[in-house]
């Protein structure tokens, strides 16, 4: 069993890859992302061809529907209750999948490496499709649920690990993280481009076949680790570090071996050859993460980015355990478990939300089939501007910006119209990935690295964990509301801005007598200081007049 520490010392030097290797590798990492991580979040577009395909339509009366089950156009069919709510189930099973497997999956690549994780996720993703495929394809196999299980599970042990590879490429590691970002987004449109084609083939295109053929993704993932990706991960930004120091150090190049040659030309010679290996060792690493002038800037950008936030390193060298007794972490953990049940419950009920609060199932699916296409595609868009507006805003701006959000989507999504409709779906999918970055940041920056997979993946495991209350609001919205999602909008708006206001406070006062007391301390210092220097003159000037005397 291989440790944490071996699996860094056995780590590859990028610079020894061949750029344009690299690159297909990260590539690779990125089409995997896109066709394996997300694709659980674009249930919404898969929901209405579920309906079509009659599963879980036992569950209604009327010889298999109520009598609402066509809707006001004639063409779509309505689900009853108790199959809205179990195709809901589809739904949640795999979110709450996704996000508690985050915190193994962290670990296993921590344990293990990325090699495993891939391997293990194209098995997932076979056996996922195949028995997804074989439950749309015999009627009396239930196995939707566990398929999608696995289908989440593959698609974690893949995303997590693949940002790894931005050491591929250090100078430009910010750019591939957000590449693997946004291909976890734009996963969720792999469901929409099915049900378009299902539509096409005039519904002839059937699941079982889109998910057997499906299981291609899974062959290709396992046959690519295997011939283009590398065996172990590369090193990352301290071991290059460590190499440029090495490659800069000229005593390298005398060795006490040299001292059994007698010829001094032929001592010159081996000196000059061991030079020349390191300066050309040396001239690598510096392509591979840039020149002096360049390191320096990044130094000074994450320098700048540091001091914007206004709390770095608040809770940083703390024991992980005593950082979560803390209110940072208590609050943090308290709105995210709010906001991805509340962004979960709206991926699940777009349309039933809006058939009621519209009226209209035309309208209803108008709404649906826009946020089919807005969701992958404003997450793609949305993440550069993301990353403009967590380097340059403090963490007390960032979570009132959240905060903001969460006010404004629980307002528009309370609102009978229309227009207000395609406003809740714009802003929700610029809040979703925003709030999804706005967590990972502020965990870095007040929790540090050290402890940053056990506080953020403890955070997402929670949530998910919290995720199945989402039957229970089902039912209620289906049962005592009948069908009105108002009241619980109001509640989810409510609560998540007095969570967002309430954290948004601490942060602005625990922040200003956290940078008193940082001034305090370099206050201190510096009197520490010229006392220092006062004691050493004192000291220099006694010597003086002994000598003299």
């Amino acid at each position: 069993m291989a440790s944490q520490e071996s699996l860094l010392l056995d780590s590859i030097p990028a610079y020894e890859v061949p750029a344009v290797k690299r690159a297909a590798q990260v590539a690779f990492a990125i089409v995997s992302c896109w066709f394996a991580a997300g694709i659980v979040y674009g249930f919404a577009s898969l929901k209405p061809v579920l309906i079509d395909e009659g599963v879980y339509d036992y569950l209604c009366s009327h010889d298999g529907r109520d009598e609402s089950g066509i809707s006001d156009d004639g063409t779509d069919l309505v689900p009853c209750a108790a199959q809205d709510m179990r195709l809901n189930l589809f739904f949640i099973v795999a979110s709450t999948t996704t996000n508690v497997s985050s915190l193994v999956v962290g670990w296993a690549l921590d344990r293990y490496g990325r090699r495993p994780c891939y391997v293990i996720s194209g098995i997932l993703m076979i056996a996922g499709c195949v028995l997804m495929g074989l439950a749309f394809k015999i009627s009396q196999f239930d196995g939707y649920l566990v398929a999608n299980i696995l289908l989440s599970l593959g698609g974690t042990f893949v995303f997590i690990p693949s940002y790894q590879l931005a050491n591929a490429f250090p100078r430009y590691s910010g750019i591939i993280v957000a590449l693997v970002t946004g291909a976890f987004d734009g996963s969720a449109a792999i469901f929409l481009f099915y049900r378009l084609a299902w539509e096409s083939s005039g519904r002839t295109f059937t699941p079982s076949h889109f998910f057997l053929a499906y299981t291609t993704v899974g062959v290709l993932l396992l046959v690519g680790e295997f011939t283009l990706m590398p065996p172990r991960a590369y090193h990352s930004a301290s071991e290059n570090e460590r190499k440029l120091e090495t490659g800069q150090d000229e005593t390298r190049d005398v060795h006490d071996s040299d001292d059994d040659l007698e010829d001094p030309d032929e001592i010159q010679r081996v000196r000059n050859a061991r030079l020349e290996r390191r300066t050309a060792k040396l001239k690598r690493i510096k392509e591979l993460v840039g020149n002096e002038t360049e390191r320096e800037t990044r130094l000074q950008v994450e320098q700048k980015r540091q001091a914007a936030s206004g709390i770095w390193g608040i809770l940083h060298g703390l024991p992980a355990h005593r950082q979560m007794m803390t209110g940072w972490f208590i609050l943090l953990l308290l709105l995210t478990v709010l906001q991805m049940l509340r962004m979960n419950f709206f991926i699940a009920t777009i349309r039933a939300q809006y058939r009621y609060l519209l009226e209209s199932e035309r309208l209803a699916e108008k709404i649906n089939h826009f946020f089919d296409a807005a969701l992958p595609v404003g997450g793609v868009f949305a993440t550069p501007f993301i990353g403009l507006l967590i380097n340059s805003l403090s963490v007390a701006a960032e979570s009132a910006v959240l905060t903001s959000f969460i006010l404004v989507v629980g307002v528009l999504n309370c609102l009978p119209q229309l227009w207000a409709g395609y406003a809740t779906v714009v802003a929700f999918v610029l809040f979703r990935p925003l709030y999804y970055s706005a967590v990972s940041d502020f965990a870095t920056k007040i929790f540090g690295f050290g402890t940053f997979g056990r506080i953020y993946g403890t955070i997402i495991c929670m949530s998910g964990l919290v995720n199945f209350a989402q039957s229970g609001l089902d039912a209620l919205m289906h049962g005592p509301l009948h069908g009105d999602p108002t009241p619980i909008n109001i509640v989810f708006a409510v609560a998540g801005t007095i969570l967002g206001a309430t954290l948004t406070a601490y942060v602005v006062i625990r922040g200003r007598s956290f940078r008193r007391k940082l001034q305090q301390n370099a206050a201190a210092g510096m009197i520490q200081e010229r006392l220092h220097l006062i004691r050493e003159e004192r000291e220099a000037e006694e010597e003086c007049y002994s000598a003299i005397d």
